[in-house]
């Protein structure tokens, strides 16, 4: 079981400098352990702050909440599992050099862990400045939206607001006009029958004058007839008186030539 640990701890290690050149970093520079109790679990506490600061980073960032939480329980595996190396290490402490060895890889390991972890974090970092930079645009542009929203919901209400003053309006001029159309109506009926009123009444007067006037005619006829029978009778009375002055002047003639 040693071997096969000593085995994993340098392909590990292994592993950590092949990544390192290929990204072509500077190697790390490769801290030198004690060989003693105490750094191992310093070792390990460092690593177990690195992954309290890495659950922290984790939790604060809220768009990779998943990746977090995996990077935090992978961190979490790994505390463990140095724990176990260091208690592993307390019990192995006779395998010096081999001991010592297999710190320092250790703390390369926990020196790239702990790079990993910075970058992470400055990732995350980021990454929670991006998401606030795109919440407070898409704030403000759901802000925008619902003020447009609001102004045009605002233009309709005054839009409509606008048609049914324009609607009364409308039906209080069209009112207005019914009502003058109502009384010029009422008004030429009204004079209609004033003027129907007044052509009886005038028809009246002058049916009146016209019979006045026949009757007037009538007795002025009446009149003239009377004379002029009056006038033919006296006529008559002074001829019948004439002739009979005429017969007594002939009969007194008459006595006269025949004494």
């Amino acid at each position: 079981m040693q071997k096969k640990a000593k085995s994993k701890a340098k392909s590990k290690s292994l592993n950590i400098k092949k990544s390192k050149k290929g990204r072509r970093a500077a190697p790390p520079k490769r801290r030198k352990v004690a060989f003693s109790i105490p750094a191992l679990e310093a070792a390990a506490t460092e690593a177990a702050d690195f992954a309290a600061k890495h659950e922290a980073a984790a939790a604060e960032s809220k768009g990779a909440a998943e990746q977090r939480r995996s990077d935090a329980d992978a961190a979490r595996q790994e505390v463990a599992k140095l724990e176990a190396a260091a208690k592993k290490a307390k019990r192995d402490v006779a395998w010096g050099a081999a001991a010592v060895k297999e710190a320092n890889n250790r703390a390369a390991k926990l020196d790239a862990l702990a790079e990993k972890a910075r970058r992470e974090a400055t990732g995350r970092e980021a990454a929670a400045e991006r998401a606030r930079r795109a919440a407070a645009e898409k704030a403000r542009r759901e802000a925008a939206q619902q003020a447009k929203r609001e102004a045009a919901e605002k233009a309709r209400l005054e839009a409509i607001e606008r048609a049914k003053r324009k609607t009364a309006e409308k039906a209080e001029r069209d009112a207005a006009r019914k009502a003058e159309r109502e009384a010029a109506r009422q008004a030429k009926r009204e004079a209609a029958e004033k003027a129907k009123i007044e052509a009886a009444e005038r028809a009246q007067r002058e049916a009146a004058e016209k019979a006045e006037r026949e009757a007037a005619r009538k007795v002025e006829r009446e009149a003239a007839k009377e004379a002029k029978r009056e006038a033919a009778r006296i006529a008559k009375i002074e001829a019948a008186t004439e002739a009979k002055r005429q017969a007594a002047d002939k009969v007194e003639a008459e006595r006269e030539a025949a004494k």
